[in-house]
């Protein structure tokens, strides 16, 4: 049944928020003031939008053919000023709800040249046919992309090597995710999903990193065929990615976040670096200071360690994999370093801030993509005798609603 809603403000997710009938509606790829006709049959709380009936004058058109299709951008329909006020307005009122009052810089753009590493999905749709691309929104369902313009140059070509995979692995008729990072010497891609495959395909993956010229082609970790060893640049170190190795989504994104916490670990002498990954944060502040790093995915520690050694000029990193949520570093642990840095994943670090705040560590750093999570994890230190100093976010996932912090507490 169509309807028409007047949206009133867009929410943290990036959908328009319309109050009607006395509860909110959610009308995605809306504006604040548009009037706007909905289709609310299938779903009253976030229907389908028919029309923009009066558009905002913030709005814009989309770069994207896929946009409103593809689930990977919630906004691209909003002049950039808008934009970057909501965004920075998610930090605002999520620290605001949770009793934090502190300075807020200024949203920093770390989009550059844009996405370094994707997943791309392959998918059989409800009429049988098996399509590779992006997911809708809210829905397993695929979108067969041909292109993707917020993605880093250096991933040409990972599209059509996507669809290339999904191919010789179709026998399997299972769903894929095949994950493509860009590195110094090529594309990295691992896929997951196939399940155990005869000998007949991998050759026939092999075929296709060949042709496509991948650096390496894994399947769950295994090696199919490696042309060079995917490397990175970090800081003044050179390391070779792990199979499916978590990295910032955009080089920009790295650099600023790097540099911002090393703009606050200017007079630290021994820190500990925890959720470290390949070490984008120890690499480069192990030129002015000792590095204990952690991490519980192993791999990742190992290409860390190895990096270390074939790198000169660098003070001592100690890389340890351990499992930091279950067994997070204790305050006679932590005795040892002068400054923590923090860098979780999307569920935060409660296990680990509890630690902390019964400490005496003097500089704490936390990076977060989760502005709930780290609100949280920020209370914790808080209420433990932390005061907070300011806390800058970072836009490396434009178009969306994911958002970076980085902030200092000190005692």
């Amino acid at each position: 049944m169509a309807e028409l809603l007047t949206i009133d403000h867009v929410g943290h997710r990036g959908d328009g928020v319309a109050i009607a009938h006395g509860r909110a509606t959610y009308v995605p790829y809306t504006l604040a003031g548009e009037t706007v006709e909905v289709d609310a049959a299938n779903d009253p709380e976030r229907p389908h939008l028919v029309r923009i009936v009066q558009p905002s004058p913030e709005r814009i058109a989309p770069f994207c053919d896929y946009f409103g299709q593809c689930g990977g951008c919630a906004i691209q329909h909003w002049q950039p000023d808008g934009y970057r006020a909501w965004k920075r307005a998610i930090v605002v009122d999520t620290l605001a709800q949770a009793g934090i009052a502190c300075d807020i810089a200024e949203i920093v753009d770390a989009h550059g040249a844009g996405r370094r590493r994707v997943t791309v999905h392959a998918r059989r749709g409800a009429d049988g046919e098996l399509r590779t691309g992006f997911a809708t929104a809210g829905s397993h369902a695929i979108v067969a992309i041909a292109d993707c313009p917020i993605l880093d140059p250096a991933l040409r070509g990972a599209l059509d090597a996507a669809r290339a995979i999904t191919e010789a692995l179709k026998p399997t008729n299972k769903p894929l995710d095949i994950q493509i990072t860009a590195t110094d010497s090529g594309l990295d891609v691992d896929v997951r999903g196939s399940g155990p495959v005869p000998t007949a395909t991998i050759a026939a993956l092999s075929r296709v990193a060949e042709k496509h010229r991948l650096a390496r082609l894994t399947r769950h970790g295994e090696l199919v065929l490696m042309r060079s060893p995917p490397v990175l640049a970090i800081g003044p170190a050179q390391v070779t990615l792990p199979p499916g190795s978590f990295l910032q989504a955009t080089a920009a994104g790295e650099e600023t976040l790097a540099a911002l916490v090393q703009d606050r670990c200017k007079r630290a002498k021994h820190i500990a670096d925890l959720f470290c990954g390949v070490g984008p944060f120890a690499l480069r502040l192990a030129k002015v200071a000792r590095i204990a790093a952690f991490d519980s995915d192993a791999g990742a520690v190992t290409a860390l360690q190895k990096a270390v050694t074939a790198t000169k000029g660098l003070k001592p990193i100690k890389a340890e994999a351990r499992d930091l949520f279950r067994r997070p570093l204790v305050p006679q642990e932590l005795r040892d370093y002068d400054t923590v840095v923090f860098d979780p994943p999307r569920q935060g670090a409660q296990a680990q801030v509890t630690q902390l705040a019964a400490s005496k560590v003097p500089n704490v750093i936390a990076v977060s993509c989760n502005a709930a999570t780290f609100a949280r994890d920020a209370k914790v230190l808080i209420d433990g005798g932390f005061r907070i100093e300011g806390v800058t976010p970072v836009d490396q996932f434009r178009h969306t609603p994911h958002i970076e912090l980085v902030a200092r507490f000190a005692r």
